[in-house]
């Protein structure tokens, strides 16, 4: 599941002191608004079908168009943008240490409450939304943060490169074993019969809709723990060792390392995407072998988006205006998503699972991130915080925040 910050959930932003700080925080702010679409395009498919969750194609669609759009998702965005979300959430870590330091608080039983609560909303959302919830992953990658919270910049990249190594080697192990003959994904892999009965409860009551995510959290479990989980790690000790650099702060700065991750990732990083994206469309090569390539390049390729994205931005204030909103109130947004896509595609409302073609299910969700873009915006003139976030924020400090928001510059 690909979900999915300057992870919305833990983002404590430093006042806006000064001029410096609130355009950090605004380009961080938007960076984050720009991953939450690239999630919702990749994740509305897993939503809307219970064949993509069973990793296959919806029969249902077969045109050149249909099969366009899967390859381009695949492509461009899946695996991606979790991964810059992982990023964020790590560089936002080192925002909450600054944060709590200049404050006098501690910090450790403040960010514990708060993966806790983390803990407890992805669980929700996972058992009566979205089995393909992050929120979880994230909260325990975040104790392996705090417990790595002292190490270098240099010792948290060799860690995550480890973490990276480790897990594509896995893979290829995995596929060198299916390659002798040895079903090492029997436990996992879904059939199409098996597809059809998800489509079925998917469509059903909400007992059956609750039963069939918990039918794939039991499926998706070990695969979750033990590779998605080292993958978000690795991306979140990245972003540690940006925040602990300063990386972010000011972005022109640094325009010889953007170019370089441009350079990188639109070439050996795509070219790993395009090889994933035949093993997993195409057949011809098993997609375990894909699977270890996507590892070591996606983040490339995340990278290189990150780094553009932040290049263009000072020369597109609007743009940049327009995501910073849906950003900072990201996992309300996130959450909200889902349960949108759920009253779309499943019995809790229409019930149109695999009804919709890819290029709509597309359609679908630039329009819902659309209207929250505009919704955030509204929101965010007359509340400090977005509502989870109010909420996870009440249970970090263990007291009421401040609901209007403040004067001055957006942060």
């Amino acid at each position: 599941m690909r979900t999915h910050k300057t992870h919305p959930a833990i983002l404590d932003a430093p006042p806006a002191a000064t001029p410096v700080v609130a355009a950090r925080i605004a380009s961080v702010d938007a960076l984050r608004g720009f991953a939450l679409l690239g999630i919702l395009v990749v994740n509305i498919a897993f939503l809307a079908s219970g064949y993509r969750m069973a990793g296959l194609a919806e029969p249902a669609f077969d045109a050149p168009l249909d099969w366009g759009v899967r390859w381009g998702v695949t492509l461009f965005l899946e695996n991606k943008f979790y991964l810059l979300f992982s990023f964020l959430f790590g560089y936002s870590f080192t925002l909450q240490l600054g944060s709590a330091a200049r404050r006098g608080h501690r910090f450790v039983p403040m960010f514990l409450r708060r993966l806790g609560g983390l803990f407890l909303l992805g669980l929700a959302h996972a058992v009566l939304l979205f089995p393909g919830d992050i929120l979880t992953t994230y909260a325990v990658a975040g104790l392996a943060l705090l417990a790595l919270r002292r190490i270098t910049p240099r010792t948290a990249i060799l860690l995550a490169v480890g973490l990276t190594v480790l897990l594509a080697l896995a893979f290829a192990l995995l596929a060198v074993l299916t390659s002798a003959g040895l079903d090492v994904t029997h436990r996992v892999a879904e059939t199409a019969l098996e597809a059809r009965q998800a489509d079925t409860a998917l469509g059903g009551t909400a007992g059956q809709i609750v039963s069939e995510h918990l039918r794939k959290l039991s499926l998706i479990l070990v695969l979750r723990v033990l590779f998605q989980g080292p993958a978000v790690l690795a991306a979140c000790l990245v972003g540690l060792a940006a925040g602990k650099l300063g990386a972010l702060r000011d972005p022109a700065s640094h325009v010889a390392v953007l170019r370089r991750l441009q350079w990188t990732g639109f070439t050996v990083g795509l070219a790993g995407s395009l090889f994933y994206t035949a093993s997993a469309w195409n057949g011809t090569v098993h997609k375990f072998w894909g699977e270890a390539v996507d590892l070591v390049t996606a983040p490339l390729l995340a990278a290189a988006y990150a780094a553009t994205f932040l290049r263009l931005l000072p020369h597109l204030p609007r743009v940049a205006h327009a995501l910073a909103a849906p950003g900072r109130m990201a996992l309300s947004n996130y959450l909200a998503q889902s349960l949108i896509c759920s009253l779309v595609f499943t019995g809790y409302g229409l019930a149109l699972v695999d009804r919709v073609s890819p290029p709509r299910e597309v359609l679908i969700a630039c329009a819902v991130f659309a209207c929250q873009v505009v919704y955030s915006h509204w929101w965010l003139g007359r509340r400090r915080y977005g509502p989870v976030e109010w909420w996870l924020r009440y249970l970090t400090y263990w007291r009421r925040p401040e609901v209007t928001p403040r004067p001055g510059p957006t942060t």
